[in-house]
């Protein structure tokens, strides 16, 4: 089957998706229904993307794609065809150690219950990835599409922050 034929099931339609997960190319068939977050999860086990709100108001999904956050709850699977994804497991070291965002929210004591913390994170990477410095207020709003429950987000402010500005001072 060529890559632009869909399989069809009754009442369901599939299609075959090409993408690069976290550094690995792979490739599955999906309901031309699904989520990224659905496959993600299901076809490979990647728990980081957690199922929030299923509407793309929480962050609790953010994944990156090329590159950009996006909520992955509300991309179609079949729309990361072609694509580069990377999860917080794709954030880790050859070794599991883990990145300097990461640690910095364990220093920050930016997690508590953790359910929205891989989205938070995913959502920092994009910013620290930028190498431009933002101010705290840009940092909000950078942040605010996120919905935590238990940290008053100035910890997560304060690890984005702390990284941003150790970046910045390396380079």
């Amino acid at each position: 089957m060529n890559r632009s034929e869909s399989r069809s099931v009754p009442g369901k339609q599939y299609r075959l998706v090409t993408c690069t997960i976290n550094g690995k190319a792979v490739e599955t068939m999906v309901d031309v229904r699904a989520s990224l977050t659905d496959m993600l999860r299901n076809d490979y086990r990647l728990t980081s993307v957690k199922k929030g709100c299923e509407v793309g108001e929480c962050g609790a999904c953010n994944v990156m794609i090329d590159g950009e956050c996006y909520n992955s709850c509300i991309y179609l699977a079949v729309w990361a065809d072609g694509r580069d994804i990377r999860t917080l497991e794709g954030l880790m070291g050859p070794d599991g150690e883990l990145s300097d965002i990461q640690q910095a929210f364990i220093d920050e004591a930016a997690v508590q219950c953790g359910f929205c913390t891989p989205g938070f994170i995913m959502s920092a990477v994009e910013i620290l990835e930028s190498g431009r410095e933002y101010t705290r207020e840009e940092l909000k709003k950078q942040l605010s599409g996120h919905l935590c429950r238990c940290t008053g987000y100035e910890n997560i402010l304060n690890a984005v922050e702390k990284t941003m500005k150790k970046r910045l001072s390396s380079t």
